[in-house]
């Protein structure tokens, strides 16, 4: 689905077309789904499964990092200063 500017649309465009919904709904929506897939990930950390911790560990990592990138806005189109510094943190000014 392509937007009048000929460019892909957005998650929050397609939902508020599909139903019919403001944008400010649609931001309200996507928050109580990421607060919901938050709640899911750490019961299903806490359970024994048969998935090695190893595994559900980097997968949970890429799943903080996403959360990182995305919270507020793009981080990763527009890398901006709370971005830079988070990137320092890691890697130039890591705690060894």
């Amino acid at each position: 689905m392509k937007n009048q500017r000929g460019h892909v649309a957005l998650a929050v465009e397609c939902y508020m077309k599909q139903y019919g919904v403001s944008e400010e709904q649609v931001y309200s929506e996507f928050q109580k789904q990421i607060e919901n897939a938050w709640l899911d990930i750490n019961q299903e950390c806490l359970k024994p499964t048969a998935v090695s911790m190893p595994l559900l560990a980097r997968i949970l990592n890429l799943t903080r990092t996403m959360d990182v990138i995305y919270k507020e806005q793009d981080s990763y189109t527009h890398v901006g200063k709370v971005m830079r510094d988070n990137i320092a943190s890691v890697f130039i000014n890591a705690v060894i």
